[in-house]
C-alpha cells in the first residue's frame, strides 16, 4: 500500500493501482470538484443565516434572502451538493480499490455526477424561488427530485456493478458499510418523496413520516457513509485489521434494525405509542454503539506486529498514532471522535425526560451539527485530500493549506457547537424555570442566546475560509492535471507525426 498522499503504482495482482485510479479520475472529477463548489457556497449562505439570528436587518431588503429559504438552500447544498456526491465518488474509488479492478463505465458516472449536479442546481434555485416543499432535510422541489434520481442511477448502478467485478469476492467491513449506505439513501428518499410530495400522507403521517426520513438521512446514512470511509482509514491507511470483523458487521445490522426507528420527540402530536417505540428504539440503539466501541477500541491501541517470522515488534506505534501521522488521517480521527460523542448524546437525549428538557432549544441544533459536520464532514474532507492526489497522479499545489484547513474546520466546528450546546441548556433551563419566574418571557430567552450566536457567526467563518481553500487547492490540483494530461497527448501524437515523417 503507498503511503497517504504517494502516487507511486503498486501492483494489485496484476493490476497497477495508477491505473485504477486512472479510470476513476473523470468521475471523481466531477463529484469531488462541483462538491467542493457547492460547500463554499453552502458557507456562504449558511453564514448568512447564523448572521440573521443576531442582526435580524441584515440583507433584510432582498426578499429572497429571508432567513426561510436562506437556511433550506444551504443546508440543501451542503446535503446534496456536497455530501451526497463526496461519499458516492468515495466509495466508488474504494470500491475498485479494494476490489483491484478500474472504475466501470466511468463515462456514465460522470454523466451521472452532472444529472445530479443539475438537479442539486435546479433544486437551490426552486428554493430561492419559493417552491420549497416546506419539509426539512428534502426541501428542493419535485422536479429537482425527478433529476437527482436519474442522476444517483446512473451513478449507484455502475458503482454496485464495480463491485461486483471485484477480485476478491469476498466483502470487508468497509465495503458493507458503503454498500449499504449506498442502497439506504435511495430508498428513504424515494419513500419520502412519494409519500410526503407525490401522493401526500394525510393528518398526522406526514409529520412521523418526515420525522423517520430526516433521522434515517442525517443519523443512519450519514452513520453508515461516514463508518465506511473511518474503517477504511484503518484498515488500508493505517494498516491495521479490525479487531473482530464479525462484531462491526453485527453492529452495522443493529443500526439498520434500531436506528431507523428513532428521530419521533417523545412529546410529537401522534398517537403514544409511536413516540414511545421510537424512543425504545433509541435506547436500543446503545447495542451498535457498544459492539463498535469494542472492535474500535483494541483495534486502535494495538500496535505494528510484523507479518513475516522473527515475532519482534518493529514498532511500538498504536494504530491510532499511524492514523493521526498525516492531516486526511486526523480529519478523519476527528471525525469518528465526533461521531461517539454524537451517538452517546443522542442515547441520553432518547431519554423522555432530557429529550423534553433540551426539545425546542439551540442544543438539537448543536448536536445535529456535531453529527453532520464534525463528523461526516470531517470524514470525507479526509477521504478527499487522500484520493484525489492519487486519482490526479500528483501532489496537492499547496500541502500547507491542507493542514491550515484541517485547522480551520476543527476550529470552526468547535465554535459552532459548544456554545450553541452551552446556550440551549441556558434556554432550557430558564424554561424549566419559568413556572417558578413567570416574569420570563420567549424573547428573554432568546435574548440570552445573542453571544452564543455571535461566536457560532465566528465559527461559521472560518469554516468558510476553509471550505474556498479546499475548493481553490482541488479545482487547481484538477486543473494541473488536465493540462499535465494534454501536454503528455499533444507530445505523443508531435512524435507520431514525426515518426511517420522520417519512415521513406
Amino acid at each position: 500500500m503507498n503511503a497517504p498522499g504517494s502516487t507511486k503504482a503498486t501492483p494489485l495482482h496484476g493490476i497497477a493501482s495508477d491505473a485504477i485510479d486512472a479510470s476513476c479520475r473523470m468521475p471523481l472529477f466531477v463529484l469531488f470538484g462541483v462538491a467542493a463548489l457547492w460547500l463554499a457556497a453552502s458557507s456562504v449562505f449558511g453564514l448568512i443565516a447564523s448572521i440573521k439570528f443576531h442582526s435580524p436587518t441584515f440583507l433584510s431588503e432582498a426578499g429572497w434572502l429571508t432567513y426561510g429559504r436562506v437556511y433550506p438552500a444551504a443546508k440543501s447544498m451542503f446535503l446534496y451538493g456536497f455530501a451526497l456526491p463526496a461519499a458516492l465518488g468515495t466509495t466508488l474509488w474504494i470500491f475498485a480499490r479494494i476490489g483491484k479492478v478500474g472504475a466501470a463505465q466511468p463515462f456514465f458516472i460522470a454523466a451521472g455526477g452532472a444529472l445530479w449536479n443539475l438537479g442539486v442546481l435546479a433544486g437551490v434555485i426552486g428554493i430561492f424561488a419559493g417552491h420549497s416543499t416546506g419539509f426539512e432535510n428534502m426541501e428542493m422541489p419535485r422536479y429537482a427530485a425527478v433529476l437527482l434520481f436519474f442522476g444517483f442511477l446512473l451513478i449507484g448502478i455502475w458503482t454496485l456493478v464495480t463491485l461486483h467485478e471485484r477480485r476478491d469476492r469476498r466483502l470487508g467491513v468497509t465495503q458493507w458499510f458503503l454498500l449499504a449506505a449506498l442502497f439506504w439513501f435511495p430508498w428513504i428518499y424515494s419513500t419520502a418523496q412519494l409519500l410526503l410530495v407525490v401522493w401526500p400522507a394525510r393528518g398526522t403521517a406526514q409529520a412521523v413520516i418526515h420525522w423517520w426520513f430526516s433521522a434515517n438521512f442525517t443519523v443512519l446514512w450519514c452513520g453508515l457513509a461516514g463508518l465506511g470511509v473511518v474503517f477504511y482509514f484503518i484498515e488500508h491507511v493505517a494498516g491495521r485489521p479490525l479487531h473482530n470483523s464479525p462484531l462491526a458487521v453485527f453492529a452495522l445490522w443493529t443500526s439498520l434494525l434500531f436506528v431507523s426507528w428513532t428521530g419521533i420527540p417523545a412529546g410529537a402530536p401522534v398517537p403514544a405509542w409511536i413516540p414511545t417505540l421510537s424512543t425504545i428504539a433509541g435506547v436500543v440503539s446503545v447495542v451498535p454503539l457498544i459492539a463498535l466501541a469494542m472492535v474500535l477500541v483494541p483495534t486502535l491501541r494495538a500496535t505494528d506486529v510484523p507479518p513475516s517470522a522473527g515475532g519482534e515488534i518493529t514498532s511500538h506505534r498504536s494504530a491510532w498514532c499511524r492514523l493521526t501521522s498525516t492531516v486526511p488521517g486526523r480529519l478523519v480521527a476527528s471525525g469518528l471522535v465526533a461521531f461517539l460523542v454524537a451517538w452517546v448524546v443522542q442515547l441520553i437525549c432518547a431519554i423522555p425526560s432530557v429529550n423534553g428538557f433540551v426539545q425546542f432549544t439551540w442544543f438539537t441544533y448543536a448536536l445535529s451539527q456535531l453529527n453532520l459536520y464534525a463528523f461526516l464532514a470531517l470524514t470525507l474532507f479526509g477521504a478527499i485530500y487522500l484520493i484525489a492526489p492519487r486519482v490526479a497522479g500528483m501532489d496537492w499545489p499547496w500541502p500547507k493549506v491542507v493542514r491550515l484547513h484541517f485547522w480551520l474546520a476543527v476550529i470552526g466546528i468547535a465554535l459552532i457547537v459548544l456554545p450553541l450546546a452551552a446556550g440551549g441548556l441556558l434556554q432550557a433551563s430558564k424554561f424549566a424555570s419559568k413556572a417558578s419566574h413567570p416574569e420570563l418571557s420567549f424573547v428573554t430567552v432568546a435574548n440570552g442566546t445573542l453571544h452564543f450566536l455571535r461566536i457560532s457567526s465566528i465559527g461559521e467563518v472560518l469554516l468558510l475560509l476553509g471550505h474556498v481553500l479546499l475548493a481553490g487547492n482541488l479545482l487547481t490540483l484538477m486543473a494541473r492535471c488536465a493540462r499535465a494530461r494534454l501536454a503528455a497527448a499533444y507530445e505523443s501524437a508531435v512524435a507520431e507525426v514525426r515518426t511517420a515523417e522520417v519512415k521513406p
